[in-house]
């Protein structure tokens, strides 16, 4: 079984599952009013790579990712444009999950909504408060986090450290008994979405909304919880509070990935730095985005920039001309080259290990075509498909309709060369870039290709 770094224990460690050969996963999915940006991406695809991998181990995984679909900043942007929450959140999610498409990130099995769960969200609070771990103000909930054993271990430091840490930064001017203290029920103002409760109409707090879905579809003592890092405290250690002042266990296993950096720092709205996702996947193959991630540790900074994803689309360009060049291989991976992958993800899913095999593959392959060995060549490429397959890399091996000019060009340029006119041959190459074609040199001669836009 994959072994992966738990951020409540901080080391690697095996994933033990609840049941055998099945894995739960929640993954924090987005507050829906807004685009996507490049961190969102990120998350998605580096929990789609371990679910894919899981599965191609022969886990049966059970995957979750939510919708908040009505928080503060729905409402804020609602009122901004004198439009209703729910017509925010629907167009928000469209493009969502638009986005997520572009990039090959396959759906959830369960998507819950946060207003689909308000109901249990209340029966939750209503115990809390009956336990006496959540106390009611004029303006909502909080939970008493002084009676949480062990509250701020996700964030490895103690309640007298954390004074600011999980709600407002003081007391002044609030019913709060701690600074930490966080809103479970808000209490709603004029003209903001409510539903009923028994302590007055409202709305769920943030924090409150994944621990009733993740229970509701998971059940107790799930595999494990997934996120950014920026998730860690307070959202994620506030969720673990809850599910402890209800005496429920919780996510077994607590997994968080690094930030994306662009120029250096970390990408924020605050900063002004925050890229579209939509825009970068009409900017450059989609496909390149997650070979950059793949080629990082899904907990170090990933730099974003457009000589990050430039140089990620021509890996991703030698690597389809490597599958059409190999199309009409047929071949079993070797089995030392597929233990030698399963050793790299297990090892707290190292994928830049994981695609340095799968280059190494491809360089044994298009060498042993090279020397008209197609047997070798057959397994080396079956191995490299299989890692690119596994880690959701879709390779292009389609061969382009090539009009008569450009075919013209080619063998015009195949004879410069012949005749070693580099310079010419240089100016057809030139003529063919500026057509929109590119060419590709292999043992089986010149191959035009169109560039990608």
């Amino acid at each position: 079984m994959i072994s992966l770094y738990d951020t409540a224990m901080q080391k690697v460690v095996p994933l033990k599952t609840r049941d055998l050969n099945k894995v739960s996963i929640y993954v924090c999915g987005p507050t829906v009013y807004g685009p996507p940006h490049l961190g969102h991406g990120r998350g998605v695809l580096i929990y789609d790579v371990l679910r894919r991998y899981l599965e191609w181990t022969g886990q049966e995984v059970t995957f979750v990712s939510n919708i908040t679909d009505i928080d503060d900043q729905i409402i804020n942007r609602a009122n901004r444009e004198n439009r209703e929450s729910s017509e925010i959140a629907v167009k928000c999610e469209a493009i969502w999950w638009e986005a997520m498409d572009r990039i090959g990130a396959r759906r959830p099995d369960h998507i819950p909504h946060a207003t689909e769960y308000v109901e249990q969200m209340v029966d939750m609070i209503t115990d809390m408060v009956a336990a006496d771990s959540a106390y009611v103000t004029s303006d909502g909930v909080y939970l008493a986090v002084e009676k949480v054993d062990g509250y701020g271990l996700l964030a490895h430091q103690s309640l007298d450290s954390l004074q600011e840490g999980g709600g407002d930064r003081s007391l002044v001017g609030t019913e709060k008994r701690h600074p930490a203290d966080f809103a479970l029920w808000k209490f709603s103002k004029e003209g903001e979405p409510s539903w009923p409760s028994p302590w007055g109409e409202g709305r769920p707090g943030w924090h409150t909304e994944c621990v009733a879905m993740s229970l509701d579809i998971l059940g107790d003592g799930f595999d494990l919880h997934t996120g950014g890092l920026d998730l860690t405290f307070p959202h994620h250690e506030n969720e673990r509070a809850q599910a402890v002042a209800l005496g429920r266990p919780f996510a077994q296993r607590w997994m968080h990935h690094g930030f994306v950096e662009l120029e250096g720092e970390k990408m924020s709205k605050s900063l002004g730095n925050v890229k579209n996702l939509l825009d970068l996947t009409e900017a450059y193959d989609p496909r390149s985005y997650r070979l950059l991630l793949l080629r990082s540790h899904y907990r170090s900074p990933l730099e974003i920039t457009d000589a990050t994803m430039l140089d990620a689309e021509a890996a991703l360009a030698r690597i389809d001309s490597f599958a059409r060049r190999t199309a009409d291989l047929n071949g079993t991976p070797a089995e030392e080259l597929v233990d030698q992958f399963r050793a790299s993800m297990d090892n707290d899913l190292d994928t830049a290990g994981s695609v340095d095999l799968m280059f190494r593959a491809i360089r044994e392959a298009n060498s042993a075509l090279d020397n008209g060995d197609r047997d070798v060549a057959a397994v080396a490429a079956a191995g490299a498909k299989e890692i690119a397959e596994t880690l959701g890399l879709t390779l292009n091996d389609a061969v382009d309709d090539v009009p008569e000019d450009i075919a013209a060009l080619v063998a015009a340029r195949t004879q410069a060369r012949i005749a070693k006119d580099f310079a010419a041959a240089d100016q057809i190459r030139d003529e063919l870039t500026a057509a929109g074609w590119t060419v590709e040199d292999s043992a089986e001669g010149p191959t035009a290709r169109r560039l990608s836009t």
